[in-house]
């Protein structure tokens, strides 16, 4: 009967870079019994020192993510001792980046979970701002970071999707004359409301080239000069009655609307 092998995996935060590394190794020797075990969260000599007695009863392999030098310097001098074979799976790399970008790493354990951290932030954000946008399920105004109102074509869904990838929870409302806004529009606190307005002529320029691409009349009411201006006062009306700050975004790029939003909320930690 062939030996079972043990790996431990130690690192000073979760492991999964070590855990995912060694399991690759492994599966390229399918005729060895090889058990994976964990030492997660290392933060001590204690802790190294139970590593090593259980790797030296078990006569196994330390397989190591330390950045902590002091953490790492007693784990390889503890193991040289015992007799243990090491592998510092980070170490060619950071050698290599050290060399190349002429800079020391900067030994904090736990960097790869932040970046894991942000990238789902974003998508949770960007998941909240399709399923929050134009106006649907009005609760997501509640559970909104910023909740973006205007008419037809102000630009609503690329700004809530530029704001979302900056891991900002957006939802957008229209805002039609004929359709009274949520209550929850005036109930939410006005600091995470914006309101965005457009020139007469610019938002009849865009609905025209609207109806254009989806092969239809421009005389169509929705581009009607007469519309655009009911809209937008009825708009405007809803706007100071809430109380939120007003964006003209008629002449604006999405990024530079964005930036305005952010540098009202960043100002006081709030939009007004």
């Amino acid at each position: 009967m062939r030996k079972k092998e043990t790996v431990y995996v130690v690192s000073d935060s979760v492991g999964e870079t070590a855990d995912l590394m060694v399991k690759a190794v492994s599966s390229q020797f399918t005729g060895q019994d090889i058990e994976i075990k964990h030492f997660s969260y290392v933060e001590n000599k204690q802790d190294i020192n139970n590593v090593i007695t259980v790797a030296k009863y078990s006569d196994a392999i330390i397989a190591y993510t330390i950045v902590l030098p002091g953490l790492k310097e007693y784990l390889d001098v503890r193991a040289a001792d015992e007799k243990i074979l090491t592998v510092d799976l980070m170490l060619p790399l950071i050698d290599a980046f050290t060399q190349k970008f002429n800079s020391e790493p900067h030994g904090q354990p736990g960097q790869m979970r932040k970046l894991d951290e942000n990238y789902y932030k974003r998508v949770e954000a960007i998941e909240f701002a399709v399923k929050y946008d134009d106006g649907q399920e009005v609760r997501g105004l509640r559970l909104a970071d910023i909740v973006l109102i205007g008419v037809s074509r102000t630009s609503k869904t690329p700004l809530s999707m530029y704001l979302a990838n900056k891991k900002f929870k957006v939802a957008n409302v229209p805002l039609i004359p004929e359709i009274p806004p949520p209550q929850e529009l005036f109930s939410i606190p006005r600091s995470k409301c914006v309101g965005l307005m457009i020139t007469p002529e610019k938002l009849n320029d865009i609905r025209r080239e609207r109806l254009k691409n989806l092969g239809l009349t421009s005389s169509a009411n929705y581009a009607s000069l007469d519309r655009i201006l009911q809209e937008l006062h009825s708009a405007e009306s809803i706007m100071r009655k809430i109380g939120c700050p007003i964006i003209d975004v008629s002449n604006k790029a999405i990024e530079e609307t964005a930036d305005i939003i952010l540098a009202m909320f960043n100002k006081r930690g709030s939009f007004v």
